[in-house]
């Protein structure tokens, strides 16, 4: 009888020490604090709060992997980790890693569509970023419009023009695809804000159709105030049912023959983007506008100006005439020679 007393004596201390001695060990290990400068901590979607806890361990941030689970869940925040990277900084306790985990940012990285730029130059960027996981094809870029959101119902299957010109933040693991509908997404809101405000052009019947002469404003604009007067311009070109004959459309229709000039000979060569030689807005955009080229075809300027050219210093000269225009492309253009000119040829 004394043996089994002494025995639940034994038993009963032991448990005691046990606890003490655990106490002890979970209490130093709350007071642990990060030794590095800075640690990039990872913690991959679907991870568990024990598999964080050893991947601490196997880090030699904080151990052992028991604590922080212990820890995780005495503060009920067990089940409230973030997917992502942490920026874990020297001086960290365990608490407030498992606060930063819970409740703060992840690392978050950037990449920027740049305005003007076509989608083959888009996918160039795109794939070129180390940050973003790489996931479509070649086939699957052909196809791309087809993995995107529609337009009032309506699939565009040319991709050009539809992918909004931002800086976009994003963790790590973001895919490729993510990242491009995205970008789509914040196009069509654009468009679809600009297309409720506008002022109604005849010839202006789509948002699609104002996505594409923004394309061209684009690409046309040397100086940003001047969109609203280039957008004019076209405007009352197609008001009066003239050739746009603008070069940017004829450079995108020869594609990769574009050797840096272009030709009589490209602007007769006849084809869907030669504003030469058909009337009308053409198929798609020819590159990525950006708001303010949107806004520039809803809200164009006041004017009467049919023609415009530059004058050498990233500004343009607008006439109402032709015979205005002629002597405008003779001075800042053929520096006063008139025998150079060849509009009337």
């Amino acid at each position: 009888m004394k043996l089994v007393k002494w025995l639940s004596f034994l038993l009963i201390l032991s448990i005691f020490v046990a606890a003490g001695v655990g106490h002890y060990f979970y209490q130093d290990f709350t007071t642990q604090t990060l030794s590095d400068d800075i640690a990039v901590f990872e913690i991959k979607k679907g991870s568990s709060i024990r598999q964080v806890a050893k991947d601490l361990e196997q880090q030699h941030l904080f151990k052992p992997a028991i604590a922080f689970v212990l820890l995780a869940k005495l503060s009920q925040q067990a089940n409230k980790i973030k997917a992502g990277e942490f920026e874990l900084k020297k001086g960290m306790t365990a608490q407030a890693v498992l606060d930063h985990f819970t409740t703060g940012a992840a690392i978050q990285y950037q990449t920027r569509i740049i305005e003007g730029k076509t989608f083959k130059e888009i996918i160039a960027v795109v794939k070129a970023d180390p940050h973003l996981k790489q996931t479509l094809s070649d086939t699957d870029y052909k196809n791309i419009m087809h993995l995107m959101e529609t337009l009032e119902g309506k699939k565009y299957p040319n991709p050009e023009g539809w992918f909004f010109p931002d800086t976009y933040s994003y963790p790590r693991n973001t895919t490729d695809l993510q990242f491009l509908k995205r970008s789509h997404k914040a196009m069509i809101k654009k468009l679809n804000q600009a297309w409720a405000q506008r002022e109604e052009h005849p010839n202006i019947v789509t948002p699609y159709d104002a996505l594409i002469l923004a394309s061209i404003i684009e690409k046309e604009t040397g100086q940003p105030s001047e969109r609203p007067m280039i957008s004019r311009v076209f405007l009352n070109r197609l008001e009066k049912n003239m050739k746009l004959q603008t070069d940017p459309t004829i450079i995108y229709g020869l594609g990769d023959k574009f050797d840096g000039n272009i030709r009589k000979r490209d602007l007769r060569r006849d084809n869907p983007y030669n504003t030469y030689t058909r009337k009308g807005l053409i198929p798609t955009p020819i590159t990525t506008p950006s708001a303010e080229d949107l806004q520039a075809v809803f809200h164009p300027a006041t004017s009467k100006a049919l023609y415009f050219v530059a004058q050498g210093d990233g500004t343009s000269y607008f006439s109402k005439t032709y015979r205005e225009h002629k002597k405008a492309v003779i001075r800042y253009q053929l520096r006063g020679n008139a025998k150079k000119y060849q509009g009337d040829r």
